[in-house]
């Protein structure tokens, strides 16, 4: 048998063309790579965390307001952390069969915390890309299920996205329809008493009257916001008269974590 020989005019040509890739590379894209890598290693974390708490009924049980919700963010958060404090090594992996190119830690800019990030994605008119996405748990997508038809029904009678709709609900009670909060707000859109009053509500725990009932007064907030998200948001929850106070989005981290998690609800659901 002949030993057959390759050859090549230029034995770099592979190298050298990876070269040119790497070289072709803005910071800007790198930025993008690394991140996008970094996310993926969170997501990962995220299952990992997800899995290994599930026979305990999640990080906070699986009794007791919002715990559903609470778990979510929590796991997301912890995620995160782990993903970019204590990296398992998948983000690096990544980023370098991505671009061909070893690693830079400098490319993760340390992050501030997440008050300041929202506070300052608000005040720079943030779009939904700015935000997270946050996965809701299975149980609480399930009883959401159960109120689908009227979410649509809501949607259609006060002209009202039925993702937002959706997104508030999770964020507010994690769908449970007989949720209280410790500040008496209550059921799937946690109304207040005076809101229901005000709205016509006679029974505040029946999901069809609380779901239109708070699709309508969000649907008002809205137009009387000029469509404008963030302060309809704050205005749910912080409620219009501080709105109006500090002329903006209230400086409240419980306001601001809230717009948060409506918005990452909202990514969730728009894909």
């Amino acid at each position: 048998m002949k030993t057959l020989e390759l050859t090549t005019t230029n034995p770099l040509k592979h190298l050298q063309s990876n070269a040119i890739s790497q070289n072709s590379l803005s910071d800007e894209k790198r930025i993008k790579i690394a991140k996008a890598a970094r996310e993926f290693e969170s997501l990962l974390t995220s299952l990992m965390v997800k899995s290994m708490t599930q026979s305990t009924g999640g990080l906070f049980g699986d009794s007791g307001f919002g715990g559903d919700d609470f778990d979510t963010i929590f796991e997301s958060k912890l995620s995160s952390y782990i993903s970019e404090n204590k990296s398992l090594g998948i983000a690096e992996i990544l980023y370098e069969k991505i671009t061909g190119e070893p690693f830079d830690p400098s490319i993760f800019y340390k992050k501030p915390p997440i008050i300041n990030e929202i506070k300052s994605n608000i005040k720079n008119n943030a779009t939904e890309s700015s935000f997270n996405y946050l996965t809701p748990s299975y149980e609480a997508m399930q009883r959401l299920e159960n109120y689908s038809a009227i979410i649509i029904k809501a949607a259609k009678q006060y002209n009202i996205d039925e993702d937002l709709i959706k997104s508030v609900i999770l964020a507010e009670s994690s769908a449970k329809h007989n949720a209280v909060s410790p500040a008496g707000a209550k059921g799937l859109m946690q109304l207040m008493d005076s809101t229901s009053t005000q709205l016509g509500v006679r029974n505040v725990f029946n999901p069809e009257e609380n779901i239109l009932a708070g699709a309508k007064y969000l649907s008002s907030l809205l137009k009387d916001y000029n469509g404008n998200l963030e302060l309809s948001l704050a205005a749910y929850n912080a409620g219009p008269n501080n709105v109006s106070k500090y002329n903006g989005v209230p400086p409240f981290e419980e306001t601001a974590n809230y717009i948060q998690r409506v918005k990452g609800y909202l990514k969730y659901f728009k894909g």
